[in-house]
Formats: structure tokens, sequence, C-alpha cells
């Protein structure tokens, strides 16, 4: 027997920005409009929205997008309305879903139906939400990106944050041979239970510069470096990333935690024939086939227990702005998520 439509409210709950900057931009609103839902779209009400560092790039204007805007870009809830007519591959509503969707940051949004997926009845909303987007992540930059075979050496920057626990766990999970950096005696702990073989401070944080932190990284490869770096940090390491990565190795761009890479000289790469990418998640997930494909393998995953949806913290609503400090102090360990009823 379908489930009826329930009565929708005229208005929402969500957190939005007029302008770009600090944490001090960000406005809880509690008048904002109902999403309007389109063709091929349901209408989601969202129990929790992960928080991730895109969400600061939006944020301080290092991804320029219309304002205001609101935040977010993945959520999990339950589908409460269709579009009209209704598409036939909608998800009934009471439906329990994951979605990679804009605006997030709310108590309600439509997202389209393309990347909406009905979750299986072993994983909650709760762990849906602070999974999706960095375990999507994870597993298309060890498949595509670059293509992890067992045994070889990765070099994972950030390696206790929530991207970097994903990727060890995965890594793990593949038979590679990790080296994390994590900027803590605690992070760097952290990171050897989720997988990492060694565990690095920053060249920054310890004595020799990237002198010593390359020679310990030839001394752990004998001499030949890593077949791939995954690099969320951006910036501050993309350096030290190029003189780590072995011949015809691959270096994975894919962050910008210090701040964004300045261009690169493209002959830097000829010395080793490095292979250089700058990718983002929706380039592998654009169409509905690529999302549900990935999205099925993520959830079997953590339904088969093989990985730990490390949450950090669950905050209200209210408390977005520390939220958002807390994921750019680098001090937190796993997921962020925010719950929308308080």
């Amino acid at each position: 027997m379908a489930t009826e439509a329930p009565t929708l409210p005229t208005s929402m709950r969500g957190v939005q920005i007029s302008q770009t900057g600090g944490v001090d931009v960000l406005e809880l609103k509690d008048d904002l409009p109902m999403p309007n839902v389109g063709q091929g779209q349901v209408l989601v009400k969202i129990d929790y929205a992960g928080v991730n560092y895109i969400d600061t790039y939006f944020r301080t204007g290092l991804y320029p997008s219309p304002l205001p805007l609101l935040l977010g870009r993945e959520c999990a809830g339950t589908v409460v309305s269709h579009s009209s007519p209704s598409s036939p591959n909608s998800p009934p509503i009471g439906s329990k879903v994951a979605c990679l969707a804009g605006q997030t940051y709310a108590e309600y949004a439509a997202t389209n139906i393309s990347h909406t997926y009905v979750l299986p009845q072993n994983i909650s909303t709760h762990i849906a939400a602070a999974a999706l987007l960095q375990g999507l992540t994870a597993l298309t930059l060890i498949r595509e990106a670059h293509k992890v075979e067992k045994d070889q050496w990765v070099l994972l920057h950030a390696a206790a944050g929530g991207m970097g626990q994903w990727l060890a766990q995965l890594l793990r999970s593949v038979g590679a041979k990790t080296i994390g950096t994590a900027s803590t005696p605690e992070k760097r702990e952290n990171a050897k239970k989720n997988g990492c073989v060694e565990v690095l401070a920053y060249p920054e944080e310890s004595e020799g510069g990237n002198d010593a932190f390359v020679a310990k990284i030839n001394e752990i490869t004998a001499n030949q470096g890593v077949a791939c770096v995954l690099d969320g940090v951006g910036k501050a390491t993309f350096d030290l990333s190029l003189q780590c990565v072995a011949r015809k190795g691959s270096l994975v761009s894919f962050g910008n935690a210090s701040g964004a890479v300045p261009p690169v000289t493209i002959s830097r790469l000829a010395g080793k024939n490095v292979k250089l990418t700058r990718p983002m998640l929706y380039g592998y997930v654009t169409t509905a086939e690529e999302f549900s494909g990935y999205a099925r393998e993520l959830f079997e995953i953590v339904g088969r227990g093989e990985v730990d949806v490390g949450i950090h913290k669950t905050y209200a609503l209210s408390e977005v702005g520390e939220a958002h400090k807390d994921i750019e102090g680098r001090g937190t360990v796993g997921k962020l998520v925010l719950k929308m009823g308080e």
C-alpha cells in the first residue's frame, strides 16, 4: 500500500550565505521558501546533512557561486513528495534515501532522482549522510583517478581526516601499502588503526623539512617512490607530493585544505613521466547508472562492516559555525554531520 504524502510546511529552516567570508557569514534562517520540485526530482525531508571541506570553499568564495546561497552537498532523509507529473522511476514516498544534491543545510531539499539512492534497511540516515560523499569520492579515487593495485605504495596526506579515514580503509582492503601523513601523535595512531603501514609527521612539524621527508619515503620504498600520491591538502603539500611520486606514478590532487595549488608548469612532470590529475567526484558519477553503481557498492561495503564510518561529531543546525571552525582547524578525526531536528 502506497504511503500518502504528508502535509508540508510553507517555509523551512536552513543556513545560507549572502556574502562570502568567515564563519560569521553563515546565516541561520527560519523562513526560507520551500524548494521547488522540478521534473525528475523528489522532495526529501532531511534528517542529516554531511559537512564537507568543499562547503568552506563556497563560503569563502574560493569556489564562486551566485548569492544568496544555501550550502551543502549531500543529505539523507525521507522522500515526502514527487514532481508533478511523477517520474516513473521516482523512489516511493516514505523511502529512506541518500542524495548527492546542493542546498542541503536545510530541512528540505529537492533532489534529482538520478542522484537519489534508496537505502538498504541496515543503513541508517545518520550513517548514510556521513558516508555518501566521502565514501563515493574515496572509491572513485582509487578506481579511476589511479587504479590502485595490490602491494603498490601510496602516499596519503591528511590520513586521519574524514576523507583520509575512508581512503586508508579502502586502500587496505585492496592490499595497497599506505604511507600516511598526520599532524599529531593521536592522529598518526588513528591512521595506523585504519590501515596505514607507516604514518609520518608533516615536514614543517619535524626536523629536516622536505628533504628529510623525501629521504624517509625513499627509505621505505627502496628508493622507488610511491606509485600514487592522494593529496587533499593542496598548496602546502603539492611540491612535496611531486618529489615523492615514483617514475610513471600518479599525483592525484583532489583538495585545497591549505589553499589552491598555484598554476603548474607542465614540463615539471616530464622528469619522471608523472601523471597529474585534479578530479572531482561529480565527473565520475555524472550519470544515474554511474551514481547508483557506486552507491550500491558503497553501502554494501558499509553494511558488511568492512569500513568504520567514523563520525567526529553530530552538530545541531544552529551549531553550523562551530562545525565549519572545526573542519577548517584540522582538529577533527572523522566526519562532521548536521542534524536537522533539534
